[in-house]
């Protein structure tokens, strides 16, 4: 089974994908792999952090979404009433943006390195943006 390579800042994680729970998202974000970006801090939905990808489109409609990812949760946000965004969240989370609630699609979670979640959260929210990569491994 292929797993995902999540290196955010400094910190390395490995993550499954939610394919049975999601298989359109998967099939969308395997597209876009290896996704190079900046991963910053959230600014309304709490303790998370957050890849902007402004008008790019995923083309899937919501499937497993949620509005409340546990940590490590990986959601995406297929844009619409809001800019298509990752969410990574480190913590408590409520996931919003500047229009309200949103909700994502959990498409992949965190199975190794979850120690180091809250202190990517810290290191962005601190520090700034951080280098971000995801691919499949």
């Amino acid at each position: 089974m292929k797993m995902l390579r999540i290196t955010a800042g400094p910190y390395t994680f490995k993550a499954r994908w939610e394919e049975k729970a999601a298989p359109k998202t998967v099939a969308a974000i395997r597209r876009m792999l290896p996704l190079r970006s900046k991963l910053v801090h959230v600014r309304w939905s709490g303790e998370s952090t957050w890849v902007p990808m402004g008008e790019k489109r995923l083309g899937v409609d919501f499937e497993n979404h949620t509005s409340h990812p546990a940590p490590g949760e990986i959601l995406v946000y297929p844009g619409g009433i809001s800019e298509m965004e990752i969410l990574f969240p480190y913590g408590a989370c409520l996931f919003a943006s500047k229009v309200g609630q949103l909700a994502g699609n959990h498409f992949a979670t965190v199975i190794e390195g979850n120690e180091n979640l809250a202190e990517i959260g810290r290191l962005t929210l601190w520090e700034g943006a951080q280098d971000f990569l995801i691919e499949e491994v």
